[in-house]
């Protein structure tokens, strides 16, 4: 995929398996323990992360605003919320400083529910989060819950929330205790008693926006266009590739005009469409891609149709359909070239013999002598029909999922140190597949594409904002800011 280069079947790592877990309600209260030193203390800084209407995104910094070190094992915050009657919670940590490893989630009932408050989210931290100084923070902690189901959230009665928060300060409505001795915050009118805290001089509460900030760093594009001359193509900043160069069969040239859109069904679907008779000039490959290189951690997701045969002519050619991000190589073997990919050949090529889909995270490469340095992970049988392609990037690893399966974790030495584009293409690897001068083409299908800046999404929650957005008519959405 990398410019005017061709692509050698890269080294393997064994990918990491992971779990996401479901956590149900459970009635807790708080146990009697020794009482923490005086000297121990804590301030905790929360904001609204603006997950959207189905989530809640409670996001927290906890300060040590006493004099002694503090085992953040010993640490506990409560978020406060409103149930729906029978509902069961999710909870996810999409990021944290100390990493999400080392944060837990429970959901618990207070000893004397109030009109905003018959539940809680519990978010401790393990020992592998260390201790924090005098002075210290623990830096961002992003954490999620939705309802188990899916349905929307109203977050409007809920004692924690804080719509007006866009911005970290000091919230007394989040409770802090060191082994299980009340220090922070005012918990719910009924419940156990909490001190007063005195919020430090530095952090003076936020004034509130008369509206709540509009979701950020979203985009979202379901190809409603007319064709590749339609002006909103290049309005709403993707490029249809023209012209000659890399990658694939030498002297084929990129076709723009194979960049078709149509209705199936009530979805508009875009289709490359690459075509052959077996020579280099006969060859017509496609690809479209933002303009701009603005993308880097959080969620990318497309919903891709990949092809076994051609729609005319004979079969046989090694051709790669794809979905992927990438900036550029600077100098060869620079360390901050990105990469990260789905590759379809339906028919192999790099040296396999039949059909195969590769994900791919790339450190950097060198075209000549070819020497790369990349992470992948392979499956041998077709993958022909559609399928739901989701990435997710964060600053511990990079994790790819087909149809909602985790297919692939990758190692954070791959992460991406710049800012990326997004691709479509298709293209043929060579002409030593099909021999035959008969013409042929094929054609992938792209239904949408969405991509949520800095946070990790599940499967479920990528399908939950796309459905969100066509039920409201959104077809095309782009609030994610220039790098």
């Amino acid at each position: 995929m990398r410019n005017g280069t061709s692509r050698r079947k890269p080294g393997m790592r064994t990918a990491l398996a992971a779990a996401t877990a479901v956590i149900g309600l459970g009635a807790t209260t708080l146990t009697a323990v020794p009482a923490a030193a005086a000297e121990e203390s804590v301030a905790v800084r929360y904001r609204q992360g603006g997950a959207g209407s189905d989530q809640a995104a409670p996001w927290f910094t906890v300060v040590n605003t006493g004099t002694t070190n503090i085992p953040l094992s010993q640490v506990k915050l409560r978020y406060y919320f409103k149930a729906d009657p029978g509902a069961s919670y999710s909870y996810a940590c999409d990021w944290a400083v100390k990493g999400c490893a080392h944060l837990t989630g429970t959901f618990g009932t207070p000893a004397s529910p109030t009109a905003t408050a018959d539940r809680y989210l519990e978010v401790g931290f393990t020992a592998g989060a260390g201790s924090l100084a005098p002075g210290a923070d623990t830096g961002d902690v992003q954490l999620r819950f939705h309802r188990s189901d899916w349905h929307p959230l109203d977050q409007s009665d809920d004692y924690s929330f804080g719509p007006a928060q866009t911005t970290y300060g000091n919230w007394t409505k989040v409770t802090a205790t060191i082994a299980g001795v009340p220090v922070w915050g005012t918990a719910p009118t009924g419940n156990e008693a909490t001190p007063t805290p005195t919020p430090t001089p530095t952090d003076p509460p936020p004034t509130p926006p008369t509206t709540p900030p509009a979701e950020q760093g979203v985009l979202f594009d379901d190809f409603d266009y007319t064709g590749h001359t339609d002006p909103a193509i290049t309005a709403h900043g993707w490029t249809v590739r023209s012209g000659g160069g890399g990658p694939g069969v030498g002297a084929a040239t990129w076709a723009p005009e194979n960049v078709t859109f149509a209705k199936e069904g009530t979805n508009s679907v875009m289709t490359l469409r690459t075509s052959t008779a077996g020579t280099g000039t006969s060859t017509r490959q496609t690809e479209i891609h933002t303009a701009a290189r603005k993308f880097k951690n959080g969620t990318y997701a497309a919903r891709v149709r990949f092809a076994d045969t051609p729609t005319s002519g004979p079969d046989g050619d090694h051709l790669v359909q794809s979905f992927f991000t990438i900036n550029d190589l600077t100098a060869p073997m620079a360390d901050d070239y990105a990469e990260y990919d789905f590759e379809y050949l339906p028919n192999g090529g790099w040296g396999e013999t039949a059909n195969v889909l590769y994900t791919t995270s790339w450190e950097t490469f060198r075209p000549d002598p070819w020497e790369a340095v990349n992470q992948h992970t392979e499956t041998r049988t077709s993958h022909a029909g559609w399928h739901d392609l989701v990435l997710t990037i964060d600053d511990t690893a990079l994790v790819y999922y087909i149809d909602g399966k985790q297919f692939a974790r990758h190692d954070a030495r791959y992460l991406p140190e710049r800012p990326m584009s997004i691709h479509f293409n298709q293209w043929l690897i060579d002409l030593a597949g099909q021999t035959s001068t008969t013409p042929r083409s094929y054609e992938e299908r792209i239904d949408y594409l969405l991509h949520v800046k800095d946070q990790v999404l599940t499967p479920a929650q990528v399908a939950a904002k796309v459905t969100g957005f066509r039920a409201s008519g959104t077809a095309f959405k782009d609030s994610v800011p220039g790098s």
